[in-house]
């Protein structure tokens, strides 16, 4: 059985698969991309590349050979870059809710006008970076109750604002690495049919797996996610 990485998505840290870590059967871990937990760092610095680095050099640390990547939201512009540094050790790609733009495109391009104007125009909550509690609810929230929301709500982080604009290279999956698209049905910031074009862009004969959760299916459904990725740790 392959072990699992868990690549957390934008706004977040390592923290936000705590629900779904004791639900894996299949040995796992969560990183930090840089700016943010374990890794601090400047985050008006941090590129796609720095995150691809970091997350090859914490599997290096846990002297893992066979994993599973996993990738939440924006992370699916940082697996095509880990695909690449670690080549056959990725056993198989995973894409949960995740935005893949267009090749040499950006997260910023492929968004709905609507959240695009406010994602970029609002005030982060008390200037700290934070996406504030309203939006928040809105684009994360949507399948969460009130504990849930509060529990995902502490764990939001500063994000690394060159991210988002930042455009992606997907040449590293021109490769043949099996990968499978969790396809959350209840999603509002990657709806589903955008996120059947993500799944274009991904190639590779790419699975896909329909979860009824929003995007924030490792809180909402946990059990659910992690039954999915332990089915492919143990064929990986």
């Amino acid at each position: 059985m392959a072990s699992i990485v868990l690549i957390h998505g934008g706004g977040f840290a390592a923290s936000c698969w705590d629900l779904l870590l004791p639900a894996l059967t299949a040995p796992a871990i969560a990183v930090d991309l840089p700016g943010r937990g374990a890794h601090p760092a400047e985050l008006g610095s941090v590129t796609f590349a720095d995150c691809a680095a970091s997350v090859a050099a914490d599997v290096d640390a846990a002297g893992l050979a066979d994993i599973v990547l996993v990738g939440h939201s924006m992370a699916g512009c940082t697996i095509p870059g880990v695909m690449k540094l670690l080549g056959d050790r990725v056993r198989h790609s995973v894409f949960v809710a995740c935005t893949v733009p267009d090749d040499a495109t950006s997260c910023l391009d492929m968004l709905d006008p609507g959240f695009r104007e406010r994602a970029t125009e609002a005030e982060p909550s008390g200037g700290s970076g934070l996406l504030g509690s309203d939006l928040a609810r809105t684009v994360f929230g949507n399948d969460l109750d009130d504990e849930q929301f509060a529990w995902c709500l502490a764990r939001m982080v500063p994000e690394a604002p060159g991210l988002p604009a930042e455009p992606v290279s997907l040449a590293p999956l021109r490769s043949p690495t099996p990968r499978t698209w969790i396809r959350t049905m209840r999603d509002v910031i990657v709806p589903p049919d955008r996120q059947l074009r993500y799944v274009g862009n991904v190639g590779g004969d790419c699975s896909v797996v329909d979860l009824d959760a929003a995007h924030m299916c490792m809180i909402s459904q946990p059990a659910a996610l992690a039954a999915a990725l332990d089915k492919i740790a143990a064929a990986s």
